[in-house]
C-alpha cells in the first residue's frame, strides 16, 4: 500500500479553531481536513439539521415537475413510478409511490427485468404504461440519456419527468422535466445527491405545495439514507443531513420492510457501513437474482407480518448472490492467470454463462486483488453486457467514453459504470481499453493508497478523541473515518495470526512504555514477521470500539504496518 499523509493545515487556522471551538489541536486538524474552519460550520456538522437541506424549487425544473403532477392528481390520471433495479433505484420508487399513494389510488410501479430489459427505461416499460393507461412516468435514477425512449413515450401521449443523478449527454431528453443537479444549466447548490435524494427533493416540493415541511416527510428517509450508503456519494452537505436523520430513522421507527431485514439479519443499532453491509446487498439481491419488484414490494409493504416473509425471500436471494458471485470470482481469477493477463494495465474478462446479477460485484472482487480498472463480460441477450469499477483516482467513465465507436451504450459514474457491445466487437474494445488506460493512468494509481489523515502518539488515543471522532459520523466519501499513523511500535508479544487460514493479524502493542492497546489488522495475517520480536514497526490505523463479554475497550483497526 501508498500512504499518503494528507497536508497539514496552516498552524494559525489550527489555532484559532481550537480557540473557537474549545478544542484539542488533534480534533482541530480533523475537522479542518474536512473543509470546516468555522464554529458556524463545525455546528453544522456536528449537529445537522433539517433546516440544511435547501430549497428544492432552486433545482432545475423542478416547477414544471410539480406543476405536471399536480395536474395528474387533479385530474384523476395514473401514475407509473420507474426505476432501476439497485438499491437506489429501488428505493427511489419505494420512496414516490409511498408519498403518492398518500394523496391518490392511481398508482403502480415499475422496475425493469435485468435480464430481458437491462439498464434504464425499456421500450417494454413504455409500452406497459400505454397498455395500462399511464399518461404520466416519474423516472428515478434512470432516465438522463433515454432521448429515443421519452420520444417514444411521447408519440403515444405519455409524458415523462426525469429525476435522475448520472452525468447528462450532449442532449437532453424532452421530458416534461429534467432533474438532475449534474445539469451543466442547473444552479442547485449540491451536486451530489443520489437517485433516490433526488426523488426526495421532488416529493419535498410537492408537500411545500401543500403546506406540509421537511418534518412531515422524516419517515422517508430510511429509504434516502440506504441508498446514500449503497450508491457511495459523498456524505457531505445535503447528504450528510439525509444520512444522519435516516440513521435515525432505521433505529427506531424504520419501515415495516426495513425493519424486516433488520430483525432478519440480527441487528441492533445500524451505522452508514452496516446499511453497506447488510441492508443493501439483501435490497439488491432481489434484482441481481430474481427481479427488483421484490425490494419494491417489500419497501413499500405496510403490514410487518408480510414484511418479514418478504424478507425472509429477500434473505434468501442473498445467500444465492453470495454463492454464484464467489463461483464467478475463482473462475475470472482462473481466466486471468491462464490468459496470462496479470501485468495489463486493465483487467477485461468474460464468460457468457456467468449471472448478469453479480457481474459488477465480480468486477469488485478483481479490482481488490489486481487494483487495476475492470470489467465484466456476460451474454445479454445477442449482445454483451458488462459492469465496470475503477481504482481511486481513475475515470473509468472516460476511459469508456474514449472507446465509445466499439460501445453499443454505456452510462455511470466515476468508478463504476454499465456497457453493452456487439459480441463481435469484444476484441477490439478490450484492446482499445488497455490501450486507452495504459496511456492516461498515472501509474502510481495501480497501487493501493491508504490516506492518512495525521501522525499521533499512541498515548493520544484515548476514550475523550474516541467520543469527538464518532461524532464525527457518518462516515463515508467526503468524510472518511479518521486514519492515524504512529511509528516506533512494539508488540508485547502477544501478537499472532487469528481467523480461517490464519488470514488476519492481532497484536498489543505499545509505544515507548505508553499503556497497551490491541489492535486488529484484517486481512494482514502474512506480516507476522514484521512485529515478531518486539521489532519496531509503524501503523496506520482507525479508531474503534471493541464489544467482547460485556467489556467495551478502545482498539486500533489496522489498515496497514511496515517495518
Amino acid at each position: 500500500m501508498r500512504w499518503t499523509l494528507k497536508p497539514k493545515p496552516e498552524t494559525n487556522k489550527v489555532a484559532h479553531l481550537k480557540e473557537a471551538l474549545q478544542i484539542d489541536a488533534t480534533v482541530a486538524t480533523l475537522l479542518l481536513q474536512r473543509g470546516i474552519k468555522t464554529y458556524d460550520a463545525a455546528k453544522t456538522f456536528f449537529r445537522p439539521s433539517l433546516d440544511d437541506l435547501h430549497d428544492p424549487f432552486l433545482m432545475k425544473d423542478m416547477q414544471q415537475a410539480v406543476a405536471r403532477i399536480e395536474a395528474a392528481l387533479l385530474q384523476k390520471e395514473n401514475i407509473l413510478v420507474y426505476g432501476d433495479y439497485d438499491v437506489d433505484g429501488t428505493t427511489s420508487v419505494a420512496l414516490m409511490a409511498s408519498y403518492l399513494k398518500t394523496r391518490t389510488q392511481n398508482v403502480a410501479t415499475y422496475i425493469p427485468d435485468r435480464y430481458t430489459e437491462g439498464y434504464g427505461i425499456s421500450y417494454q416499460g413504455i409500452d406497459f404504461a400505454h397498455d395500462n393507461d399511464f399518461t404520466l412516468i416519474i423516472a428515478l435514477d434512470c432516465g438522463i440519456k433515454a432521448i429515443e425512449k421519452v420520444a417514444y413515450a411521447k408519440e403515444k401521449n405519455i409524458d415523462f419527468i426525469i429525476c435522475d443523478h448520472h452525468r447528462p449527454g450532449d442532449k437532453l431528453p424532452d421530458a416534461i422535466a429534467v432533474l438532475d443537479p449534474k445539469r451543466d444549466d442547473c444552479d442547485y447548490p449540491y451536486k451530489e445527491l443520489c437517485g433516490c435524494g433526488v426523488g426526495f427533493k421532488l416529493v419535498q416540493a410537492l408537500a411545500f405545495k401543500q403546506n406540509q415541511t421537511t418534518e412531515d416527510l422524516v419517515e422517508y428517509l430510511d429509504l434516502v439514507a440506504t441508498a446514500i450508503g449503497a450508491d457511495i456519494v459523498p456524505i457531505t452537505g445535503e447528504n450528510r443531513a439525509l444520512a444522519y436523520f435516516g440513521l435515525q430513522v432505521i433505529n427506531t421507527n424504520p419501515r415495516p420492510g426495513m425493519k424486516a431485514i433488520i430483525v432478519e439479519a440480527k441487528k441492533e443499532k445500524l451505522t452508514i457501513t452496516d446499511v453497506v453491509f447488510i441492508i443493501a446487498p439483501r435490497i439488491n439481491a432481489a434484482g441481481r437474482m430474481k427481479h427488483g419488484n421484490h425490494a419494491v414490494t417489500l419497501l413499500t409493504e405496510t403490514d410487518f407480518n408480510l414484511a418479514a416473509q418478504y424478507a425472509l425471500d429477500i434473505n434468501q436471494y442473498n445467500t444465492d448472490r453470495r454463492e454464484t458471485d464467489k463461483q464467478i470470482t475463482e473462475e475470472a481469477l482462473k481466466q486471468i492467470k491462464d490468459q496470462n493477463e496479470q501485468k495489463r494495465f486493465t483487467t477485461v474478462v468474460y464468460n457468457e454463462t456467468w449471472h448478469k446479477g453479480v457481474i459488477g460485484i465480480v468486477a469488485s472482487r478483481l479490482t481488490e486483488t489486481y487494483y487495476r480498472p475492470t470489467l465484466v463480460f456476460t451474454k445479454s441477450g445477442d449482445k454483451l453486457a458488462a459492469s465496470a469499477r475503477s481504482v481511486k483516482g481513475f475515470d473509468v467513465y472516460n476511459a469508456l467514453e474514449a472507446c465509445k465507436e466499439h460501445i453499443e451504450q454505456f452510462g455511470g459514474h466515476k468508478y463504476a459504470a454499465g456497457l453493452t457491445l456487439e459480441i463481435k466487437n469484444y476484441g477490439a474494445f478490450k484492446e482499445a481499453f488497455e490501450t486507452v488506460v495504459a496511456s492516461t493512468i498515472d501509474k502510481n494509481l495501480l497501487i493501493p493508497e491508504v490516506t492518512v489523515d495525521m501522525p499521533i502518539e499512541l498515548h493520544q488515543v484515548n476514550t475523550k478523541l474516541w467520543r469527538i471522532i464518532s461524532q464525527f459520523a457518518p462516515f463515508g466519501p467526503g468524510n472518511m473515518t479518521p486514519v492515524f499513523m504512529s511509528e516506533e511500535l512494539q508488540d508485547t508479544g502477544y501478537g499472532k495470526c487469528v481467523g480461517e487460514d490464519d488470514k488476519h493479524l492481532r497484536v498489543t502493542v505499545t509505544q515507548n512504555g505508553s499503556d497497551k492497546l490491541v489492535g486488529i489488522g484484517f486481512g494482514l495475517g502474512d506480516k507476522l514477521d514484521t512485529i515478531k520480536n518486539r521489532k519496531a514497526f509503524k501503523a496506520v490505523y482507525s479508531i474503534d470500539e471493541n464489544h467482547w463479554q460485556g467489556n467495551v475497550s478502545l482498539q486500533l483497526k489496522l489498515k496497514d504496518i511496515k517495518e
